[in-house]
């Protein structure tokens, strides 16, 4: 399957960059038209997925997120979202409800809130080198492709 669209971008771990890249990846969904309630769940899901990579994959200082989006036929959106950090020792365990490293205010539902707003995600992760978390989404076909 070839994207009809793409972009990718490059933030550092800092708690600033999640409202943006959320931001950058509900921009760049809006030309598959998608509703609402659509645009919100990637947003939910993106926000998430780096709030992880700020939290997690780098506990000891800040480094680097790579994001990239890409655009499929049939209105499907494909994100990727990338650290080279610590990585997650048990990606089941993780995965998990209620599941936390860290504790005090976190809930550990990260990953469930990533899954309930979207059609497909995977997370590929090796310790010491870094995880991909990627989320997939069709988006409903009101008016075609691109409007």
């Amino acid at each position: 399957m070839k994207a009809e669209n793409k972009f990718s971008m490059t933030v550092l771990s800092r708690s600033a960059n999640e409202s943006f890249a959320r931001a950058c990846i509900s921009a760049f969904a809006l030309q598959l038209d998608p509703n609402l309630e659509e645009i919100n769940d990637i947003k939910t899901a993106v926000s998430e997925a780096v709030t992880n990579c700020i939290v997690h994959a780098y506990k000891e200082g800040i480094g680097k997120i790579y994001i990239t989006a890409e655009i499929f036929e049939s209105n499907i959106i494909r994100i990727k979202i990338r650290d080279k950090g610590c990585g997650i020792e048990n990606i089941e365990k993780a995965m998990e409800p209620l599941y936390t490293t860290v504790g005090g205010e976190r809930a550990g539902l990260g990953f469930a809130v990533m899954q309930s707003f979207t059609d497909k995600i995977t997370v590929r992760s090796v310790v010491g080198k870094g995880t991909t978390v990627t989320l997939t989404k069709k988006i409903s076909q009101r008016f075609g492709v691109n409007g």
